[in-house]
Formats: C-alpha cells, structure tokens, sequence
C-alpha cells in the first residue's frame, strides 16, 4: 500500500504533514497536522455496500454543516472533487477519506457541571431537529447491532458473559424492553440519528459544547435514541446518576422538545443501550482480545447498570418528564388504594406496615412502588432467585406459548423435571406429587401419614406453622394456639420448643406420647421453626424425635417450604443440618420463585399406600408451564451459584449482626443460618422482656429507609430477615448499617 503521505499529497495536495496514529472501533484514523490544517484522515477496509454509507455520511454532514456551521466535521473534497479515495492493498481495497479536527476538549475527559451537560443537551437537540428533517435511503435501510430498534441482533451475545450475576441483569432489561418498548415503537418518532454520541465524540471549550464528531454510526431509528445513548455515557461513575442526566435533558427539550411517550420509555432505553455495550464487550472480547478501544467502557456501562437495577422505573420516568417541562403523572393515593381493597377484599387478609406500599414491579432483590421509591427486599422468600428474573419469566412464558395441560396426559416436562428434583434428595426418596401451594402440600403431606400408617394422631412444634387450609390450621401450634384459634385438636400433640441448653430433649414429648402408645401417625415440623423466630432445633433433637415416632409405627415429615433449596446455605434441605432423612417433604414457596406451584416428596412405601383407587389429581400441580419454571429455578440455583451465596453472605450478615449485637443491649439473639436469620430484640437481658414495640418501629423505620424486613416470634419481637438468594454483602451492610443509625438515633433521644 502506498504511505499515507503519498495519500496525502496525490489526493489532497497535503505536504510536509505530521501523522498520528488513532485507534477506532473497527477502523483505522490518523491525526493530520499541516500547514492548511488539522484533518482526521480515516481509512476502512471496503465492503458490501461502504462506499454508499460513507457517501450518505458525507451528504448528511453537507447538510447539517450548512444549518449550523463549525459543530460538525464537513467533509473536506478531494484535489478532483471527490470524498472518496479508494487504494489498492495487495488483494484488497481501502477506502480514505478526510475531515476537519475540530478544536476542543473531549467532553469524557473534562470536569461536568450542569452548565455544560446543558449546552450538550441544547447542541443535541440541534443536531436532532435538523436531522429528524433529512432522509437517505441508505441510511434508512441500513440494520445496525448497536440500534435497539435491533436489539435481537445484539442479545445473543450475552450469553457471552462469564458472569451470572452479571448476565440475568442483562437479560432482565433486555425482557423489560421487549415489555415495555417493543410494543410502543410504532407510537414514537423516528429519525436519522447520530447513533453514537458517547463523551468521546463531544468536544467543549470555554465551558460549553462546540462539537459532535465522529458520525460513522448514523442510522434511522427512534428519535429518542440520541438522547438515551448520550445519557448512558453522561451518568458513567456518578454517585447519583439521574441528577447528571437532567440538565442535557432540559438543554436537548428547550430546542427539539420531547413527547410524552418518548420521555416514558427513555429509562428502558438507557437501559438497553447499556446492555447492548456489555453485550458487544462480551463478544470482542473473544473475537478483537487486543482492541482495548472494542471494550473502553465496559467497566463504567456494568457500573451504571447495577445502579439502574436500584433506580425505581416511576422515579426516572418523573425526574426526566420535570426535566422536559410535561406533565407528572400522579399516582393513585394509598388512601383510594385501600378503600377499593377494603371493598372487595376481606380484612382476614392483612397489610404489612403502618402505612402500606403499593408495589408497582419487582427485580431480583429489589422492589419498587408507585410512588417512585426502591425498595431492598430483606424479607421475600418466595422469589428465591430474586423477583422476576429473566430465566424463571422466560420459561413460563414459552412453555405457556407451547402447552399447559395437567398430569393425565404424557409431557416431557413432567417426567424431567421430576427425575430432576429427586435427584437431590436421599435414594429413599423417589416419588414426588405436584400440587399448587406449600399448604396444600402440607395438606397432602398429612393425608399420606394417615393413609401409610392407618393411623390418626398426629405430633407437631410448638408455634409451627404449616399452612391454610382446614388441616393445616388444625395441625398449627401457631394459629390454633393464638388469637382467633380454636385451640389444639384432640388428635396433635404440640411437642415444646426444645431448650437448647440442655442435652435431653424428649422427656416431656415421651410423656405426651405415652398415653397415644400406637395412635401416632407422624411428626411434623421445620428444621428451623419460622414463626417462633427462626429457632434452630438442637442438633441431636430430630434424631431422637425421628426415633421415637418411628418406633410407634409413625412417619417423619421435614416441611421444607421456608428453609429448602440451599436458603440455609449450608445444606440444600434444612433436615440435613440434623444428619437425619425424613420419609415426607413438603416443599413450596420457593421452588416457583412466586409462581403457585409446591410438591410432596415421600418414599415408595408411602406414595404405594395412597394408590387405592382413589385416585389423586390435582388440575394444575404439575403441569408444564410449573414443570418449566421449577426446572428454570433448578436451573438459576446452580449457574448462579446462590446456595453457596446463601451460605457466605449469611454468615457475613451474621457476624455483622453480631457485632451490632454488641453495641446494643436491646439485641438479645442473633440466629438462623444463611439467609434464614432471626434478630431477636428485648428490653433487659436479664429478664430477657420481648420488646415487641422496639422490633415493630425498626420494621416500620427500615421502611421508610427503603428496606423491607418482617417480625416474627411468639411476641412479634423478632425481625425476620429472608431475602431472594441473590442478596449480596453489599446489600447486608446498607441492612445492618440502617439498623445501626436507627438504633442509635434511638439511644440519642432523637426517635
């Protein structure tokens, strides 16, 4: 190939110039300095259809230097009159041609202030109107990875990134888009765009934006596109992204002002471009490992996406309609919210806090309300591998699309997904019922006892709880003991909590079972008893009791429904924490990650003895669609690594809950293991009084503080700490650090 100075000086009569090297994305560009000037020569490899993009470019920057000369490179015309230079490279053609270098400062490696976000946003808004008036056939035929108007071309690169953790964020707003803005793009403009108006490509001098560079990306897309990308890049390392974001907002609106509907999805598109970024590091990474320049802000796009996942929707969507000068939309009142409830829904069913939210979405483990607040989700147990993750979503939705019946008939996802989850249990266990909810599991779980053991009476915990239907109350210590409750019925037995000081633990329970000497059909209970506080048993107690109700002929039944699936870290089933194998599990909650599926594990023996004709069915246990999303829960468990999580973010929590313990006389009890964790909260440690008020006003502070955890325990003095299995240790310091400045603002006298 010839040099570039004899390029030069054939076709642009340059001499005597100097040249530096500059690294693009996917091509090559030299700084010139000469005595006509300073030009950016660019060279491209050709390729199908090139020369006409580059000629559209050319034209587009014709244009737009007419309107508003000096803010963008005009392109500089050949001795012969042409843009283009072509040269032959061995088998191979180049392709030169040559802008101005525009005079400035680099907007990514200057100080922001508002002033200057403001005149970029005004120079955008420029360059946005006086585009949104040209068309070229080239430009609006051309399909571009990097447009989210092509999102799918870009998505199957995420599977390219190593990390879990990482790529179902990805994937969630690449589902949140598919929602929310698929559905809505034949509602919003759409316009020629610059395409890439990253900092890098902006230039400021004097405290004010002088210049956008750098146009080989332009393609016909929506309108608001150009605004979220500059966004993306604008909010990059900021403590408060949003605050970055609104003075270009309000600089780009007082020029070319913005619809409703384009402010609306402006967050979702922010998002999209992010992970659009990432997703294309991923696959650099692999094919260009050697262009830095491919993956320059792959660290700050990860960085600004986990904030985002912090950022409620409703809260963007407002800030960004102020920031444009439209209207904010109000959301129904709680007080309107409550009434319409209390009309239809009976007052049996109960709120959560003094003043209750209304929650609008959900994502992994955060959660976010109407009102625009975000809220860290301490207490959901149910979606285990956090709220709505992408995996779990997609799996419901695409067997849904493709079959939902019930167990009559032959379906793969039936058969796999059982031989799936017994593979995680002891041989012993192999059969498996599907039903609905963890009380009906409870409920089937029971009737299995009596059935096996033609027996009737059965043994349960002390302030156990084991759902709602007739037979769950029934065998409840925690509803048929308290308030509403009929007491305990003649056939259970309540055994006590066991103190876990002592070394005997079943003299009082032989003692009640003496009387019912071959009447016991089973025992039920919790490895860790949820509503007494998350009470772990002793070790050695469900040995003994297991043996004592195995040897009056009974069965032994581990409820699962709060502490299976590795929430207690160490073991993947609570029971395994006592070196024991119970011949029921009921499982539930979690084994959907909200959706209302549950099962009842048992040995042959026992599921032969429900075979009497009588046939079981249950309409929708088991079906493909909750087949499919408990093998996607299965799924996420294991990629993510989330038990393993459990276990080290627990014990990290533990032992900062612990030392906060230390600080405080009113924490009596740390306890729980993994994220199965009680905090148990007293007025005096030696008469150990339940401070039940204390426990209830830090539910209600943390709150406010936009945590949310429960209470718990006979005396409600306990706070519950549950959250989705993706709670990171970050998460469990803003926990304990708000517990901390709660509780001493408290000791102050300041609450």
């Amino acid at each position: 190939m010839k040099t570039i100075s004899h390029i030069l000086r054939k076709n642009y009569a340059i001499d005597q110039a100097g040249i530096t090297g500059l690294w693009g994305y996917d091509n090559k560009n030299y700084k010139i300095t000469s005595e006509d000037g300073c030009f950016v020569l660019k060279q491209y490899s050709e390729e199908l259809n090139l020369s006409q993009l580059l000629d559209a470019e050319n034209e587009i920057l014709e244009k737009l230097s007419e309107e508003v000369p000096g803010y963008y490179p005009k392109p500089v015309k050949t001795t012969s009159g042409d843009y283009l230079v072509s040269v032959k490279d061995g088998k191979n053609n180049l392709i030169f041609r040559l802008l101005p270098y525009l005079d400035g400062d680099l907007l990514g490696k200057t100080d922001h202030t508002e002033e200057v976000l403001e005149s970029f946003g005004t120079l955008l808004g420029r360059m946005d109107s006086q585009l949104l008036k040209i068309r070229n056939p080239v430009i609006e035929a051309r399909r571009y990875e990097w447009d989210t108007l092509h999102i799918d071309l870009t998505r199957k690169y995420s599977k390219l990134i190593s990390n879990p953790a990482d790529r179902k964020l990805v994937d969630y707003f690449y589902m949140e888009y598919n929602e929310l803005v698929r559905p809505r793009v034949s509602e919003l403009r759409q316009s020629i765009i610059h395409g890439d108006v990253n900092d890098l490509n902006v230039l400021v001098k004097d405290n004010k934006v002088t210049g956008i560079i750098d146009f080989g990306d332009l393609l016909y897309s929506l309108l608001i596109n150009d605004l979220a990308i500059a966004l993306s890049y604008i909010m990059f390392d900021k403590k408060d992204p949003l605050k970055w974001a609104l003075p270009v907002i309000r600089g780009f609106c007082k020029i070319l002002p913005l619809e409703i509907e384009e402010i609306d999805v402006l967050y979702y598109l922010v998002a999209a471009r992010l992970c659009i970024g990432v997703s294309h590091a991923a696959h650099a990474k692999k094919t260009h490992p050697d262009n830095e320049y491919m993956t320059i802000s792959e660290k700050s796009s990860w960085k600004l996406l986990h904030q985002w996942i912090t950022i409620n929707p409703i809260h963007a969507r407002s800030a960004f309609r102020k920031a444009a000068n439209l209207p904010v939309e109000i959301p129904e009142s709680t007080e309107t919210c409550l009434e319409k409830r209390s009309k239809y829904i009976s007052k049996s069913l109960s709120l959560s806090y003094s003043t209750p939210i209304q929650m609008e979405r959900g994502a992994f483990q955060y959660m976010y309300d109407t009102l625009g607040n975000t809220y860290l989700d301490a207490r959901n147990n149910i979606p285990h591998v956090g709220h709505c993750h992408p995996v779990v979503v997609e799996a419901g939705q695409r067997t849904m699309a493709r079959l939902n019946t019930n167990t009559r008939y032959l379906y793969d996802e039936l058969n796999d997904y059982a031989e799936r989850l017994l593979s995680k249990f002891p041989d012993s266990l192999n059969k498996v019922f599907f039903i609905n909810s963890g009380s009906a599991a409870s409920d089937l779980a029971i009737r299995l006892a009596f059935k096996h053991t033609q027996k009737s009476d059965l043994v349960v915990m002390e302030m156990g709880y084991h759902g709602n239907t007739g037979t769950g109350i029934d065998i409840s210590h925690y509803k048929f003991s308290r308030e509403g409750g009929k007491g305990s019925p003649q056939h259970v037995i309540t055994a006590p909590l066991p103190d876990t000081c002592q070394g005997q633990f079943t003299e009082e329970i032989t003692s009640k079972l003496a009387p019912r000497d071959g009447e016991i059909a089973g025992f039920i209970a919790e490895p860790i008893i949820g509503c007494a506080g998350q009470v772990p048993l002793p070790e050695k107690y469900l040995k003994e009791i297991y043996g004592l109700i195995r040897k009056q002929g009974g069965v032994c039944i581990s409820d699962e429904v709060q502490t299976g699936f590795g929430r207690l870290g160490s073991h993947l089933w609570g029971y395994e924490m006592y070196d024991v194998i119970p011949d029921i599990v009921v499982l539930g909650k979690p084994i959907g990650n909200g959706h209302p599926m549950a099962a009842v594990v048992c040995t042959e023996d026992i599921a032969s003895s429900f075979e009497n004709r009588m046939e079981f069915f249950s309409s929708f246990g088991g079906n493909p669609v909750s087949c499919a999303i408990g093998m996607a829960v299965l799924n996420v468990m294991e990629s993510e690594k989330l038990q393993e999580n459990a276990l080290q973010t627990g014990n990290y929590l533990i032992n900062r809950l612990k030392q906060l313990q230390s600080n405080y006389l009113c924490i009596g009890d740390v306890r729980g293991s993994g994220l199965f964790l009680g905090v148990e909260f007293i007025h005096d440690p030696l008469t150990r009084e339940p401070a039940t008020n204390l426990a209830a006003f830090i539910q209600n502070e943390l709150k406010e503080r936009g945590i949310l955890v429960d209470t718990d325990g006979p005396f409600e003095n306990v706070l519950k700490i549950k959250p989705p299995l993706c709670f990171t240790k970050e998460n469990a310091d803003q926990l304990v650090t708000e517990i901390d400045a709660i509780l001493a603002d408290r000791e102050k006298g300041f609450m």
